[in-house]
């Protein structure tokens, strides 16, 4: 491993088929932090034309059920993250780990221990050291048996340093290191002896995932050492996510399951280019780009250190700006789960995907998220069964001559065959124009009859809507509204 801490292109340690891999535990979903460390090391894969490796950390074999396991593979397949080898399962790799137990074990690098926290607490106390664990059954020549663990010795002086790509150089003093578990006392291996042994047996070159497990990194070399496999994984321990708050992201206090991110509408590539952006950035400051862009960009060694934050207004932001460089087309098929779904706001036999598609420029601009295009368009497809007290009082009973506005559009529409939007707005507009200068103050046409048809005073354009609801719908709500307003 390099010692320098210069971050430069030739501090990436191997280049030349670099082999990486995403390791997350079966927890029941994938959260932005793990979706970000999954992605940056897809992108340094394909960016060298690396290998991509899925691993799945189940030294708890119990919990690895195909719904935890969809819980990993599904979010990433969403976010494009293909992997090429995998998934590999630590838990059908037990006798390797174990091996690797019995060799430090018969070399003397580890050793049997009896002690329970309790009684480890008694010793120290009696020693009068503080908290953790001191060695106390090192020489004690402990036999194995139920309850039993093993302990990896570690070195009483000098330090294991870590040369990390993003961090830098981080060296660690062998004092503050406790002989530390590698198999507990149930038999099973901890997951810095799986960690190691996986990594050795798969050719990992380069290790790259959250801060968090920095601290871990020196008893995996040491490991790495004392099994005598040479070479080691060059490391990049990616920067701490933080929410708007500047706090530790908590998977109690704040939204991160990516899955609730695809259910609320984002786009998949809109989340992988937020994700990009936690602690890199491309060096042109072109935010939003397609994905292709961000690999050809990307580098490990212009990751920064700093905290990310994950700013959910930013993410909203950069999902519009993908939602409205859909074609309509495309716009209609990905919106259409959300319109279709036994939460739409109308009966499944009324939605008319014709209508979001013809529809879709103008809904598409007033959106970031796709669970939120039903709003715009309910009134297409079921009239409103009330209306906005607000708007019904400005626009009907505040507004200049709203009877006479309503009488005089349904007789100017009567005829109409509303194929021509712009036909529409001239006569509707018109009879404004005309009622003004009948009244000598100005009459508004539009509000009455956005209020009638809509139920509300806001919304997309009416005039091209009017021609997908049709002659006869749309008068017959010009009617209701007239007659409710008496």
């Amino acid at each position: 491993m390099p010692e320098s801490d210069d971050r430069s292109a030739g501090s990436l340690g191997r280049v030349t088929n670099p082999r990486v891999r995403f390791a997350p535990a079966p927890t029941g979903f994938l959260h932005v932090g793990s979706a970000r460390s999954a992605l940056f090391n897809w992108l340094f894969a394909r960016n060298t034309g690396g290998t991509f490796v899925l691993r799945v950390e189940d030294t708890n074999a119990e919990k690895t059920t195909q719904e935890f396991v969809d819980a990993i593979t599904e979010p990433l397949a969403w976010l494009g993250l293909d992997w090429d080898e995998g998934p590999y399962f630590q838990s059908e790799r037990l006798e390797l780990h174990m091996a690797a137990v019995q060799q430090l074990l018969d070399t003397g690098r580890a050793y049997y221990c009896d002690l329970s926290q309790e009684e480890i607490e008694a010793k120290n106390d009696e020693a009068g050291v503080k908290g953790g664990y001191h060695g106390w059954a090192r020489d004690r020549d402990v036999e194995d048996g139920p309850g039993v663990v093993v302990r990896f010795r570690a070195p009483d002086d000098g330090v294991t340093v870590i040369n990390d790509i993003v961090r830098g150089r981080v060296e660690v003093a062998h004092e503050t290191i406790e002989d530390f578990v590698i198999r507990r006392g149930d038999g099973s291996p901890v997951f810095l002896i799986a960690n190691a042994v996986d990594d050795h047996d798969m050719g990992i070159t380069h290790v790259i995932r959250g801060e968090d497990l920095l601290n871990t990194a020196p008893k995996v070399t040491l490991l790495w050492d004392a099994l005598g496999y040479g070479e080691k994984p060059v490391y990049a321990h990616l920067p701490l996510l933080v929410n708007e708050q500047r706090k530790k992201l908590s998977k109690r206090r704040d939204s991160v399951a990516l899955a609730a991110f695809r259910d609320e509408g984002y786009l998949p590539d809109a989340m992988a280019n937020a994700l990009a952006l936690l602690g890199w950035g491309p060096p042109d400051e072109v935010e939003i780009r397609p994905m292709a862009e961000i690999v050809k960009l990307f580098s490990l060694g212009t990751v920064n250190k700093a905290a990310a934050m994950f700013d959910v207004q930013k993410l909203g932001h950069i999902n519009a700006e993908y939602i409205k460089a859909l074609s309509p087309a495309e716009f209609a098929a990905a919106a259409e789960p959300w319109l279709t779904s036994d939460d739409a706001p109308w009966p499944s036999d009324a939605y008319d995907s014709a209508v979001v598609e013809a529809l879709a420029p103008e809904v598409q601009q007033r959106i970031s998220k796709l669970d939120e295009a039903a709003g715009w368009l309910t009134w297409l497809f079921v009239p409103p069964t009330e209306f906005d007290e607000k708007s019904w009082s400005k626009a009907m009973v505040k507004g200049r001559a709203a009877d006479r506005v309503l009488d005089a559009v349904i007789a100017a529409l009567d005829g109409d065959d509303f194929s021509d939007a712009r036909r529409i707005e001239q006569a509707v507009l018109g009879v404004g124009d005309a009622l003004t200068e009948a009244f000598g103050a100005r009459v508004m046409s539009q509000a009455p009859v956005r209020v009638a048809l809509t139920g509300g005073g806001a919304g997309i354009p009416l005039w091209q809507a009017m021609t997908l609801l049709g002659h006869n719908e749309c008068l017959a709500r010009l009617r209701a509204a007239r007659a409710q307003l008496g």
